[in-house]
């Protein structure tokens, strides 16, 4: 096999053993000449564009963790993270110009913790729940409870189990994830509502009243607040703008109307 064909197939980077097993010596040769193949770290062999965290962590000798993790679980994030985060064991030794680089945790993991070239898929929910800024964090749990990769009694279940520093965060993005959110853009709106006083949303409510039916992106019930996000993506075009016009209309007249909001039951949240 081709070792470009061999390292798509093994997430981007691999080590020397690895590879090889997949390849033969003289191929991979000219494919290090050529560029298509270049080395990363110690022993280790990546695509040019490999993802940084897995370049990162083969660097190191280490694992991608927390968003650099996610996107190798493919699952979306709010944005790249300006420096790949990496586990290494405790007391290994980093270069400084490494550590301005990358973004180092030095942490113990079990065997089960990892995952490939990468912290486990559960291991990744609780490191970013615990470390990373609640919107953060917040969608990347949406984006794995979204892909049933993990459920939400398993991230609560972890969560719990963390020591005080950090439990009280990763036990609140656990028990606000809901894989129901449709991108990150959503999860962070959403975190953002949620440290609103008063104000309680959900994601994805069915909303059924008089012969209009939509399904915003935030609901408060209670309420009878609606919030959507509408990014430029999904929402550029002069026909997405009439339609989205034409719905926060009749959105906002059936409000004007009676006072009961007739909503679907809550749908469950996604589970493995």
């Amino acid at each position: 096999m081709h070792p470009v064909d061999a390292l798509l197939r093994l997430g981007g980077v691999a080590d020397h053993k690895t590879l090889r097993r997949h390849t033969s010596r003289g191929r991979l040769r000219t494919a290090l000449r050529s560029g298509e193949v270049v080395k990363a770290g110690r022993g280790g062999y990546a695509l040019p564009n490999a993802d940084h965290g897995l370049r990162a962590g083969r660097l190191l000798n280490g694992v991608a963790s927390h968003e650099s993790a996610a996107a190798y679980h493919g699952w979306k994030v709010k944005s790249p993270p300006e420096r790949p985060a990496v586990i290494v064991p405790r007391h290994r030794r980093v270069p400084p110009h490494l550590k301005r680089a990358i973004d180092v945790r030095y942490r113990s993991l079990e065997d089960h913790e990892h995952d490939g070239m990468a912290t486990s898929k559960a291991r990744t929910v609780i490191d970013c729940a615990k470390d990373l800024p609640f919107d953060r964090a917040l969608a990347v749990a949406d984006s794995a409870l979204r892909s049933g990769d993990v459920t939400q009694d398993e991230l609560l279940r972890l969560a719990a189990a963390l020591p005080s520093n950090g439990r009280k965060q990763a036990l609140r993005v656990a028990a606000e994830a809901d894989g129901r959110a449709d991108n990150p853009f959503e999860s962070c709106l959403r975190a953002i509502a949620l440290d609103v006083p008063g104000l309680r949303v959900e994601a994805q409510v069915d909303i059924s009243e008089f012969g209009f039916e939509c399904r915003p992106d935030l609901v408060d019930v209670e309420r009878r607040i609606v919030i959507e996000a509408d990014s430029f993506e999904f929402h550029s075009t002069r026909r997405s703008l009439r339609k989205d016009i034409e719905r926060y209309t009749d959105l906002v007249a059936l409000v004007e109307g009676p006072q009961t909001l007739a909503t679907s039951p809550r749908t469950t949240r996604k589970s493995a």
